[in-house]
């Protein structure tokens, strides 16, 4: 293995002969995992400056060099550990570590992944910069999720929410190992007040159902349980629309700062442990630490910030309910407990569904809201089964013999009708029910005699779907219109002054008068 003279010096040659042969900085930079700025800093030398240039390194000793052997075997062992979290792991397993810049840190871990040729690749995400906002005006709050790895070797999914205040960037971070309800919310809500020593006057939120229903247009529905916890807190809510993730970029920041800083590679023992080491991390580190974008330590503005945030007072609500609402999905089932239930077909309605979920006897009862039985399952011990009634998938609605029959009827011939529908139904069995429904809904268009010559037309063609049999209606429609329609010549009437001239009695001569003319 080169040492580092050698590695600095073939790094020298590589990055000259990659450039001679038409890499650009960038791409030079990315295949020798470099900085690009030490890229053009070594193409600017020649080889004799690049000698000197090494001499004086190897007379200068590096300010964490008695950390070298800690950072190298880290990084060996998780190539893709960010330096900010390199520097948070070394205060935690070292108390006298040295006050540096965060700067310093990165340079080292950098010099570290050169010297023994440990690469990482990040990818960056850009946000549109917004105006800041006066002290205790707002706060902003987001979930998210992580895979922590366990002491045995295994996964474990755990969720945490995340409140920031947007002027002083101080944080607050709470974990649950089980998805966040609007009580679990709420009781999050309380422990960030207390934590903050305060309430912001305004908190912004994405659209999640944890918080609203639904949103109709700017008419927020929220769930009732939330409803009433702002109502008692008195602080302002604000929903961020759909895909506008920058509206709350500061928050957007901090999940990402919490799952690359704290959790990445962090080993999950319990939860109170886990909730434990999160306020240490942020007594030690994402309180403490200056701030990325404003420079400046997060807790000392907040010392700044709280007196302008409303006191807190904590409230008395009934944080365990009777029972939990579950939102049915599309595909007409429910996630409970980490298991999929399937419900009957046609139980999901637009925009949303909820039913209560309760288990008895080792069964799952789902129940709509009026607390009636929709079905039952027998509970699943395993995680991430899909339990499926095959009876739920038929819609007992209407049956589709009685449709077919109740369409066929509208037909003259009520039996052809009836076999034509059937060989429908063979060749789209899934879809039969809307092809029914919609040529149920053109009778109502073309009328009987157009579509009982569709129905000739479509058997005698072997025809059989209902969006071809609606365009020969169609087609046969504008046909008999066609043939219906006179064209009679246009009358052109007379102008009212002609009219009256026409009325008129023109002067007649005798006969006799020309005959005297005539003889005489």
């Amino acid at each position: 293995m080169m040492n580092r003279y050698e590695n600095k010096l073939f790094m020298y040659y590589e990055i000259h002969r990659l450039h001679r042969e038409g890499m650009s900085i960038s791409q030079i930079a990315r295949y020798i995992v470099a900085d690009w700025r030490t890229v053009i800093k070594y193409l600017l030398m020649d080889e004799r400056e690049h000698e000197a240039y090494l001499n004086s390194l190897e007379k200068r000793k590096k300010e964490l060099s008695d950390y070298e052997i800690f950072v190298k075997e880290k990084l060996i062992q998780y190539p893709d550990t960010p330096a900010a979290q390199m520097h948070d792991w070394l205060k935690e397993c070292y108390p006298d570590f040295p006050k540096v810049n965060p700067k310093t840190i990165y340079n080292f871990v950098m010099h570290v992944r050169q010297e023994y040729n440990i690469p990482k690749v990040s990818p960056a995400r850009e946000y549109f910069i917004v105006e800041e906002l006066p002290k205790g005006k707002q706060a902003q709050v987001d979930f998210g999720e992580y895979n922590m790895r366990c002491t045995d070797g295994k996964r474990k999914k755990v969720y945490f929410f995340t409140m920031v205040l947007s002027y002083s960037r101080f944080k607050y971070v709470c974990f649950t190992d089980c998805p966040f309800t609007s009580e679990l919310a709420i009781n999050a809500h309380e422990k960030a007040f207390k934590f903050f020593d305060g309430i912001p006057n305004e908190i912004v939120y994405d659209q999640d159902k944890v918080f609203m229903n639904n949103e109709n247009h700017g008419d927020l529905i929220l769930v009732e349980r939330f409803q009433s916890y702002v109502t008692q807190q008195r602080f302002a809510i604000y929903f961020c629309r759909k895909a506008d993730p920058e509206t709350k970029g500061k928050v957007e920041n901090v999940v990402k700062y919490v799952k690359q800083n704290f959790l990445y590679n962090r080993i999950y023992y319990d939860l109170d442990t886990l909730n434990a080491e999160t306020l240490a991390w942020l007594g030690r580190t994402a309180n403490q630490m200056p701030h990325g974008t404003i420079k400046q330590v997060p807790y000392d503005l907040w010392m700044e910030e709280r007196s302008k945030l409303a006191p807190y007072v904590p409230v008395s609500l009934l944080l365990d309910p009777e029972y939990i609402l579950y939102t049915v999905r599309p595909d007409n089932s429910i996630s409970y407990k980490s298991c999929f239930y399937s419900l009957p077909q046609g139980t999901y309605r637009k925009p949303y569904t909820n039913v209560i979920v309760n288990e008895d006897n080792g069964f799952v009862i789902i129940c709509n809201l009026d607390n009636k039985e929709i079905c039952r399952h027998k509970r699943s011990t395993i995680v991430g089964k899909k339990v499926i009634n095959t009876d739920h998938k038929r819609d007992k609605s209407k049956r589709i013999k009685e449709l077919i029959n109740d369409l066929a009827k509208c037909f003259e011939n009520p039996s052809d009708a009836s076999l034509y529908l059937q060989e429908i139904k063979m060749q789209k069995p899934r879809y039969i029910r809307d092809q029914i429904i919609l040529i149920k809904d053109a009778f109502e268009k073309y009328g009987s005699n157009t579509m009982n010559q569709t129905l000739s037309y479509c058997k005698d063609n072997q025809i059989y779907s209902a969006t071809d049999f609606i365009a020969v209606a169609d087609n046969i429609e504008n046909k008999i219109k066609q043939k219906l329609k006179v064209h009679l010549p246009e009358i052109k009437t007379l102008p009212e002054s002609v009219s009256k001239l026409a009325s008129l009695k023109p002067f007649s001569s005798n006969i006799d008068d020309y005959q005297d003319i005539i003889l005489n």
